[in-house]
């Protein structure tokens, strides 16, 4: 046996599509589109979500709610979260980056979730009220950015 007498198995090589290219192609004259419509056209065809004429189900639901452009989101951290770092040590949104507890993006924000036992000085653009009582009962600082 040679290399040249390999084949691949039967039916498991299939024709490519070869369409518009005339009678020989076996799928000449109106290249499997039809005749006639809109979709035969070339850039014929409906949008999305267009139901042929029906109030597509889009304008039928109900608008919900109601997104603010302004609000600002924050990433958040728990008081308890900072237990990991040193007694004395300043805590910055860096930090808690590194220690993977922010995503870097947003700022980060406090809250007042569990309790504080080392005394840090804790650097971030928002507290919570609860946040700061519990930092300041354990000896240690906030400062907003």
């Amino acid at each position: 046996m040679k290399m040249t007498d390999l084949k691949p198995a039967r039916g498991a090589v299939k024709r490519r599509k070869i369409v518009g290219k005339g009678p020989g192609s076996g799928h000449g004259k109106t290249a499997t589109r039809g005749s006639k419509g809109q979709n035969s056209r070339t850039g014929g065809g409906v949008r999305p979500g267009f139901e042929g004429g029906q109030t597509p189900i889009y304008r039928k639901i109900p608008i919900r709610g109601f997104k603010s452009i302004d609000k600002t989101m924050f990433d958040v951290v728990n008081v308890d979260q900072l237990s990991i770092f040193e007694n004395g040590s300043t805590v910055t949104p860096g930090d808690l980056k590194k220690k993977g507890f922010v995503g870097g993006s947003d700022p980060v924000k406090i809250l007042g979730n569990g309790e504080l036992k080392n005394k840090l000085t804790v650097k971030a653009h928002a507290f919570s009220a609860s946040a700061v009582e519990k930092i300041k009962a354990a000896g240690g600082t906030t400062e907003v950015l």
